[in-house]
């Protein structure tokens, strides 16, 4: 909560009461959040968004296909280099309010470490990558970018697949910079070490090809 808005509540003469029915909606929303818990199967995709149950739809070809031609240059390399844990599409983080699934995760392996084979919980990655649709375009740069900001998760890209663009933010002194948004050229991860590939191989499939055998 920013200071500006702590400070407009505490202006209020009812500030206490304000306070106390937060807590009271707050506490009937984790009850809520446990049964959402419950409820949800692996053939869902499913996010608890403040109180909200999100249920995504069926994904567009071209949105399938970005996901997977990045994951796969992901994984290899964090394999080939034991970095860490590639997630993908039903990975889910749990944040201090919110639930959510990202498109693609990775998680270094300090953290990798102790995760376990029948494990379906996760704490908060260190690189986020959402692929924008129009259903979830909105989630993406609004309450996902600043939840994701808020516990400073280092880096986080915004893959449009119908520009076939690439925004990434970098985690610093409090919030995310805007590092480069762009179709073209190369982009370095600042969470995988050494992780260097050119845009178009999340979008052309014959590139993506000769990048994992680099990457290889």
């Amino acid at each position: 909560m920013s200071n500006r808005l702590i400070a407009e509540i505490l202006n209020e003469p009812d500030a206490y009461f304000l306070i106390q029915a937060a807590q009271a909606a707050l506490e009937n929303e984790k009850q809520r959040r446990i049964a959402f818990y419950n409820d949800i199967t692996e053939q869902e995709k499913a996010e608890f968004i403040n109180g909200e149950i999100i249920v995504h739809s069926p994904v567009m070809m071209r949105h399938n296909n970005a996901s997977l031609l990045l994951a796969q240059l992901m994984k290899v390399y964090a394999i080939k280099h034991q970095l860490g844990f590639v997630g993908i599409e039903k990975i889910m983080i749990t944040l201090t309010r919110n639930d959510y699934e990202p498109d693609i995760c990775f998680f270094k392996k300090e953290k990798a470490a102790i995760f376990t084979e029948k494990q379906t919980l996760f704490p908060a990655p260190d690189w986020v990558i959402e692929i924008l649709s129009e259903g979830t375009k909105e989630r993406d740069r609004g309450v996902k970018f600043k939840d994701y900001q808020a516990h400073q998760i280092e880096e986080y890209w915004i893959i449009d697949p119908d520009r076939q663009t690439i925004e990434q933010y970098h985690y610093a002194e409090g919030k995310y910079e805007l590092i480069l948004k762009s179709a073209e050229g190369h982009i370095k991860s600042f969470v995988m070490e050494g992780f260097h590939i050119p845009i178009r191989a999340v979008f052309d499939e014959a590139l993506n090809v000769e990048t994992l055998k680099k990457l290889m």
